[in-house]
């Protein structure tokens, strides 16, 4: 009698664990007017990360100002393409939330590099270098100048 108790015990703990691990793989992304993100300006993926505090392993994060750098762009929409300049493929749709942050947690195949896009209602501003990574803010307001663009 006991063996069966433990096999059905054992049975229901890897059911939780399987539902817990569900969980966690659910796919987040940035939504436009949603304000729910947080840590402006901050490298999001020191938190969002394998092991991390953030819920969710981000693939793409950061955060978009406008042209002074000052406030945030909120609305606009990142584009990752194969080529420079919104040349080639546009492999990647991301929106801006209403705080000004992008993230997703979707799969994202950077493969030899792929080249941002912020895309507002009138203007877009093109990332001349491509990107092998989406921890965007680990360099932009860092080492380099912060994402910018009009709307």
């Amino acid at each position: 009698m006991k063996s069966n108790q433990i096999i059905v015990f054992t049975f229901f703990i890897a059911l939780a664990i399987v539902a817990i691990e569900s969980c966690k793989k659910e796919t987040k992304i940035s939504s436009t007017g949603k304000t729910k993100s947080h840590n402006i300006g901050k490298n999001c993926m020191d938190c969002h990360k394998k092991r991390g505090d953030g819920e969710g392993i981000f693939t793409a994060a950061g955060t978009v100002y406008d042209s002074v750098k000052t406030n945030v762009l909120p609305n606009v929409t990142l584009k990752l393409f194969t080529g420079p300049n919104g040349t080639g493929d546009v492999k990647y749709t991301i929106p801006v939330d209403g705080l000004g942050n992008f993230y997703t947690t979707e799969t994202i195949s950077y493969g030899s590099g792929l080249y941002p896009a912020i895309v507002g209602a009138t203007t877009t501003k093109f990332m001349i270098s491509s990107i092998t990574t989406g921890q965007c803010n680990g360099c932009h307001g860092v080492t380099t100048a912060k994402i910018w663009a009009k709307q």
